[in-house]
């Protein structure tokens, strides 16, 4: 299926592993150009730029300087068509809330809403200059469905889903379409690897990372994980003209994880 998006520009952050990639992959199998940012290159986002379908650009996009670096580079490879705003990062907080310290909530909300808020405001001009486009969030359903031993991500995923239905508002009659994505439990590293989300509930519960995974998983209909490359496939969608007029929307990628409306 043709998305429309051959010679696109499309700028992801966070694009060097996990959904990042996944995302900065298919992209690249739709026929558009990345320019990914992330803090540290990967070998396979290597491989993308050795088949000179992707720039990489090194940059802490929780920094004002980390988005304005990304976004000038691909200003200078032509401008941007699309952004997929997906830096993000998730602690525990199993000393309750009163715990988190306000050093812990700035990094919360810089790594998970400031950089989305940055990257899209130097972003934006560039859309505009050439007639329009998409900007695809990368969310969590954590914004709808708040934990308190995550209370930090929680919330700063709630701001990124009012912010982007804010932008969509304002920006939808300029010709470009603001979305959200929420996906549940992801199998990426963030929760499988080593001192991942998995392996810190195994740690306070006793329980192994495994189990964990096994009872998140059964909390789903489907019984397992998102795929990153199925978060990375509504990206594209939602980034393509095959969703011209679909704006403002928040679609969750949970196999069924959260059972309210």
């Amino acid at each position: 299926m043709d998305m429309g998006l051959a010679n696109k520009i499309v700028v992801v952050t966070g694009a060097s592993r996990g959904i990042g990639l996944a995302v900065s992959q298919a992209f690249v199998a739709a026929g558009a150009f990345v320019v990914a940012g992330a803090r540290n290159n990967s070998p396979e986002l290597g491989a993308l730029e050795d088949a000179g379908s992707a720039l990489f650009v090194a940059a802490d996009l929780a920094t004002a300087e980390g988005p304005r670096a990304l976004v000038e580079a691909a200003a200078a490879r032509g401008g941007v068509d699309v952004l997929v705003n997906n830096t993000g990062a998730v602690a525990t907080r199993f000393g309750g809330i009163l715990s988190v310290t306000d050093e812990e909530w700035d990094a919360a909300l810089a790594v998970n809403f400031m950089s989305a808020v940055r990257t899209t405001r130097e972003a934006l001009p560039h859309m505009l200059a050439r007639g329009g486009g998409a900007v695809v969030m990368i969310g969590s359903v954590n914004a709808t469905l708040p934990e308190p031993n995550i209370v930090d991500y929680s919330a700063t995923k709630a701001a990124l889903a009012s912010y982007a239905k804010s932008l969509s508002k304002e920006f939808g009659p300029k010709g470009i379409r603001v979305n959200t994505i929420s996906p549940g439990p992801v199998s990426t590293d963030l929760w499988l690897a080593d001192g991942g989300v998995a392996a810190q509930f195994a740690s306070a519960s006793g329980a192994t990372a495994d189990d964990v995974v096994a009872s998140v998983s059964a909390g789903a209909p489907t019984g397992r994980f998102t795929a990153p490359g199925e978060v990375a496939d509504l990206a594209v969608f939602l980034a393509s003209s095959r969703s011209g007029n679909t704006t403002g929307a928040d679609v969750r990628v949970d196999g069924g994880y959260v059972a309210t409306l």
